[in-house]
């Protein structure tokens, strides 16, 4: 005889009529059932004994604290508060085995496709949490979390083949940085209206959840249940990413076959969602393909893939995916975020409009930009304008010419961009995998930051040095300048920025060696010294007379070109010719279980083997991006000697940028197109070595690897970028550059401080939800807001830090 409590009096308003020991009573017997073998554990759940399922850790009866547990759920159940003794007469006990006067006959047990399920059943089924709505229309109702009346979401049906595939204003700059910290808190309360948008309310977890069925889910994954009705036919599920390129599949989870018909073995699992998945159910028996399909499933959605015997004239076996609980949508943080920075913008231009009709703009722009902070924001080596005298060194009188007087603002504006960016995702961006690096190849908003940082870093070092030059300084003095500033941007990255920390004190037998501002500091030498010992002064009348050649900015530099164009050459043999032990020459690939498993050893090919050779394997990276999909086990260092190469290539185009700003400079036009030619020029570069793929070319874009292609590809994104920016900010003024004008110029003090300050608050804090989007959103944007406010302050106070 198969019994479960009846619907129609799990959502009546019964609650005074039913006596607690009867119901007490009624469920122990559905669990003796269970227990006793008649029922299997699945068949329980499928003919819907899930209350009974939930009691299978009991001991014996006779125990009073679990008749107390027992006792609670039934009033859980039937909702009926506890009677006190004296309100009426004692309630009458059923003989064991009896049904209750008032439960049913019961119907056909429903299929998990087609039943709707009231909120606790959900709950019991797949472990998820009651919505707020939910435990808001059981409060009103006076439950105390029983079973709501709702029906669940509506399922969806997506029919699977069988051994097939489903493919399926300077007057504003005090108001723009309020208003940005202002952005970030209104961020916070519109994202967070009492709870996690993804999981819903927080509650209690049921203490006696099947532990068996019952699992937690984390961000970016989904609750997958298997059902097998297949006889006696075990099955083998395995999962892969389509971003993962030539990987061998992963076993996800073992599923035994059914015992009798009608009674499917059922197994849970967690499936990732942050892309498409690839599902491949064998016979473990006969090792043969069963189904296979691709899906990409929704964050904290809940799915069943029914597994059925089917005969319909070409397959045998069936595979339906069913929609048990629909997902949610975890980018809506993002998309309100974007809204709210929108809606500053456009306050902070309808700000700028209203200022600009009133005499109080002039007084206000006055007071913000004086010429003492003008003078103080110029450094010898990082201003793109000027720097402060060194002496009196003489000099040849072709370096008199007069210095360039105002600060290209574009510049700070883009590096202040690339930094900000570098900040937000640093500090996690939200734990969204589009901010977080590429697994190998390809990119995502992560891998922008670093190249636009260095690119605008080789701009600077052109712009600055020229201004150094005119003023007098001699290339002896400015030569140590150089070595001085390179040695203490690698000390600062070793010493300080240095993630080991997490794991205690610094130990020098562990210490990593690369890093982001070492290679900003050897960087910064070769380009710094390149430039220095060929450097000549800037023809006025290229500017004035337009006398030059259309190719000026290049001829003038041929020899700095040959040294880059020999780097590059290096980089090509070692990286393509260099034999590495255990691993093919020129291999370009992530190791692990990439490229079916073959080379698991040869993450990064020469370059991971030149860093391994040269600095030992406890002094690189121990956690690499490659980790994630392909399970890579060796230390990989994305800031390694080899790529070291290309970054120098990636700042000397910056230092290009800078020639086409101080050479034509007066001419807006011959600017604007030759930062359209570059562009261009870079991108067909960038076509030829992809092929437009992400891993078919011949050099795909890679940031671990720092090949050529991401070169190149950066680099025509750093032109377009310049190509706007300018015209905005510098010719007509149309945008101070605020915010990032800010950070940008305070660099070196903004990198430093977030790395050094990342786990304290105010920039960190203790999330009520941590498997929540929106609150690691919200710690993110307002410790990058932060960071924007601690700069424009600084600028305010005239302090700036140089090395």
């Amino acid at each position: 005889m198969r019994w479960k409590l009846p619907r129609h009096f799990l959502n009546s308003g019964r609650r005074t009529l039913t006596p607690v020991c009867m119901v007490n009573e009624w469920l122990h017997e559905g669990i003796e059932q269970t227990r006793s073998g008649a029922w299997s554990e699945t068949g329980a759940v499928d003919c819907g004994l899930r209350e009974a399922s939930l009691l299978n850790g009991f001991s014996p009866r006779g125990q009073k604290a679990q008749c107390q547990k027992k006792r609670t759920l039934a009033l859980r159940l039937v909702r009926v508060p506890e009677r006190r003794a004296e309100s009426g007469p004692a309630p009458r006990i059923l003989r064991r085995g009896s049904a209750p006067p008032w439960a049913p006959a019961f119907p056909p047990p429903p299929r998990v496709t087609q039943a709707a399920v009231t909120a606790f059943e959900r709950e019991v089924m797949t472990g998820a949490r009651p919505t707020a709505a939910e435990k808001r229309r059981a409060r009103e109702r006076g439950g105390g979390g029983g079973p709501a009346a709702d029906a669940a979401p509506g399922r969806e049906r997506r029919p699977v083949e069988a051994a097939g595939g489903m493919s399926g204003a300077r007057g504003a700059g005090v108001a723009m940085a309020a208003l940005l910290l202002a952005a970030s808190v209104l961020s916070a309360a519109l994202l967070a209206p009492g709870g996690s948008p993804e999981r819903g309310a927080e509650a209690e977890p049921p203490r006696d959840l099947d532990k068996k069925r019952h699992i937690e889910l984390k961000m970016d994954q989904a609750l997958l249940l298997i059902h097998n009705e297949l006889l006696g036919t075990n099955l083998i599920v395995y999962w892969n990413s389509e971003r993962c390129y030539h990987c061998l599949l992963q076993v996800l989870v073992n599923v035994s076959g059914s015992a009798e018909p009608g009674k499917p073995s059922i197994a849970a699992t967690a499936v990732s969602t942050q892309h498409r998945s690839i599902l491949q159910l064998n016979d473990t028996l006969e090792e043969k393909e069963v189904c296979r399909l691709e899906y990409k499933f929704g964050e904290f959605g809940n799915y069943s893939l029914l597994v059925k015997p089917v005969r319909n004239g070409v397959n045998d076996i069936g595979c339906d995916l069913v929609v048990n609980k629909n997902p949610v949508d975890s980018n809506l943080p993002v998309i309100i975020a974007f809204l709210v920075g929108l809606a500053v913008v456009i306050a902070v231009c309808f700000l700028r409009f209203l200022l600009s009709l009133d005499d109080f703009n002039n007084w206000i722009s006055k007071a913000i930009n004086s010429r003492e902070t003008d003078r103080l924001i110029n450094s010898e080596l990082g201003s793109p304008s000027r720097a402060d005298p060194l002496g009196g060194d003489a000099q040849p009188e072709a370096w008199r010419a007069s210095a360039v007087r105002l600060r290209l603002r574009c510049v700070d504006t883009f590096r202040g961009l690339a930094l900000i960016l570098m900040v937000f995702v640093n500090y996690g961006g939200g734990k969204y995998w589009y901010f977080k690096h590429a697994s190998w190849n390809g990119l995502t908003v992560a891998d922008l930051v670093f190249p636009w940082f260095v690119f605008i870093m080789g701009s600077s070092i052109f712009l600055s040095m020229t201004s150094i030059l005119q003023r007098g300084c001699s290339k002896l003095r400015l030569l140590g300048k150089i070595a001085w500033r390179s040695f203490l941007l690698i000390c600062i990255g070793v010493i300080i920025v240095n993630p080991n920390y997490c794991l205690g004190p610094l130990s020098w037998d562990k210490v990593r060696i690369p890093g982001v501002l070492q290679r900003l500091g050897v960087t910064y030498f070769v380009v710094a010294v390149l430039e220095l010992i060929f450097a000549k002064p800037v023809p006025d009348s290229c500017a004035s007379e337009r006398r030059c050649s259309s190719l000026q900015d290049i001829i003038s530099s041929w020899p700095q070109w040959l040294f880059i164009l020999m780097l590059e050459s290096i980089w090509l043999a070692l990286t393509f010719f260099l034999p590495v032990p255990g691993c093919p020459t020129g291999y370009l690939g992530p190791g692990g279980i990439g490229d079916l498993g073959k080379y698991p050893n040869c993450t990064g090919g020469a370059a991971g083997y030149i860093d391994r050779l040269l600095l030992g394997d406890d002094h690189l990276y121990q956690h690499p991006s490659s980790t994630v999909l392909y399970h890579t086990t060796v230390a990989y260092d994305p800031e390694g000697i080899l790529g070291t190469i290309n970054s120098i290539v990636m700042a000397f185009l910056g230092v290009q940028a800078g020639k086409i700003l101080l050479y034509y400079k007066d001419q807006t036009k011959g600017i604007l197109v030759r930062f359209t030619a570059w562009c261009c020029f870079l991108g067909l570069i960038s076509v030829a070595f992809t092929k437009i793929s992400e891993n078919e070319g011949f050099i795909p874009v890679n940031k671990n690897l720092w090949s050529i292609s991401y070169i190149t590809t950066l680099s025509s994104f750093a032109f377009f970028i310049l190509l706007l920016l300018y015209p905005i900010v510098d010719v007509n003024g149309l945008w101070t550059g605020a915010p990032f004008l800010y950070p940008g110029m305070n660099s070196i003090l903004v990198y430093v401080g977030h790395e050094v300050f990342q786990n304290y608050f105010p920039f960190q804090w203790r999330l009520q939800d941590n498997q929540s989007h929106k609150e690691h959103l919200i710690q993110n944007i307002v410790a990058t807001a932060l960071w924007v406010l601690i700069a424009y302050i600084l600028y305010r106070k005239k302090v700036f830090w140089k090395i």
